[in-house]
């Protein structure tokens, strides 16, 4: 028997997220996966460190229900308002399994052949789709691939801003119609904020679900929260990752309309959040005043840099996140990549044909950010 037979088709055809690398080589300067240079603080360490007891062998709380308070009380609404996931990661592929039909998608045949699955009588093209900017976060079209929905990526403008409602109006590629429309605010991997104004005026104009993924958003200077206790078909994914330094607990969470949060909470696994992550995630609530200022050392490194970078001859984008893209001059940015990497500095490059002439740097430490500028000036 050949194995290969017993996977489901579309399992063989999928090319998989790839996470960034994690560095095996002793003393990197990982500047490559947009983690908080900062560890979390002092009073959630103590709280994790005193939640590791008797405990441990005790199934923890199925909804996060003590979270999902304190969250409602710091978010302005209630806590049907709310659903928290195993990271943001989570919560994206809840809304693909809740909102969007799983059919019309193309699978290889045994043979090789290529073969479309016919959708369900009477499904239209837009139940089935799966929409999103690009470049955007590459983990949108593999969860719709999973599911075997349809996607549907529209690019950016050239500076990676949105395109303007006129133009897409007008453009065949955007279905305003599709069930679920994902649109990473701030933009990942281009670094770029958008107003809350420009996306309130592509949610009131979209007929399907639209998650607003705010991974980023602690470093911008505004968020789209109010769009999604405003419109009942608006949902704001956000994680306690990137911001506030829980990346090994993976804790994120979803605010929307009671409904749509209902959905998303029948989609999950019963504990899908580990007890020591729901610990962390509250007593993080507890000390934002330290995470706000981690947020502005971020952001005056981010200046520093940037600043550094364009004297250096890197063209820069404007960020309003964690990290920088940046077209680096002389060589290659695959190259760059490589010379920073014998210099023991990880970045990112992405192959995808609209971002392969940049890097992707994380803001960390200024004496990382220090040692990232020595090896630019070496290398150049």
């Amino acid at each position: 028997m050949n194995p290969q037979s017993l996977i489901r088709p579309i399992v063989r055809a999928l090319h998989a997220y790839v996470p960034g690398e994690q560095p095996k080589i002793r003393g990197l300067i990982k500047l490559n996966t947009n983690e908080n240079p900062y560890p979390p603080s002092p009073k959630v360490l103590a709280a994790i460190k005193a939640a590791v007891d008797g405990r441990l062998r005790l199934y923890p709380n199925p909804t996060a229900q003590a979270l999902r308070e304190k969250l409602a009380k710091f978010h302005y609404c209630a806590p049907e308002n709310i659903v928290i996931g195993n990271g943001s990661d989570d919560i994206l592929a809840l809304a693909v399994r809740a909102f969007v039909e799983p059919s019309g998608f193309r699978v290889p045949a045994l043979a090789g052949q290529r073969r479309v699955l016919p959708a369900k009588a009477g499904t239209p093209n837009s139940a089935c789709t799966v929409q999103y900017f690009t470049p955007s976060y590459s983990l949108y079209p593999v969860l719709a691939a999973t599911h075997g929905a349809r996607t549907n990526a529209v690019r950016l403008a050239t500076d990676f801003t949105l395109p303007s409602l006129e133009l897409l109006r007008k453009s065949r590629a955007w279905d305003f119609t599709a069930a679920l429309m994902f649109i990473t605010t701030p933009n990942a991997p281009s670094g770029r904020g958008y107003s809350t104004a420009e996306l309130g005026a592509l949610c009131h104009l979209h007929r399907g679900v639209v998650l607003l993924d705010e991974a980023y958003v602690d470093f911008a200077e505004e968020n789209a929260l109010r769009l999604a206790l405003a419109h009942p078909h608006v949902l704001v994914a956000r994680t306690f990752s990137k911001a506030y330094s829980l990346c090994f607990q993976r804790v994120g969470y979803c605010v929307g309309h009671p409904a749509l949060i209902a959905a998303l909470d029948r989609m999950r696994d019963s504990y899908n959040v580990n007890g020591l992550g729901q610990v962390g995630a509250l007593a993080t609530l507890d000390d934002l005043p330290y995470y706000r200022r981690n947020f502005a050392r971020i952001k005056a490194t981010r200046a520093r840099v940037s600043e550094a970078l364009m004297r250096l001859g890197f063209d820069m984008l404007p960020s309003a996140t964690n990290f920088i893209l940046v077209r680096p001059p002389r060589f290659p940015a695959k190259d760059w990549l490589e010379k920073l990497r014998a210099r023991k500095i990880l970045v990112r490059w992405f192959s995808y044909p609209e971002v392969k002439d940049y890097l992707r740097i994380t803001i960390g430490t200024d004496a990382e950010a220090d040692a990232l500028l020595r090896a630019v000036k070496t290398i150049l």
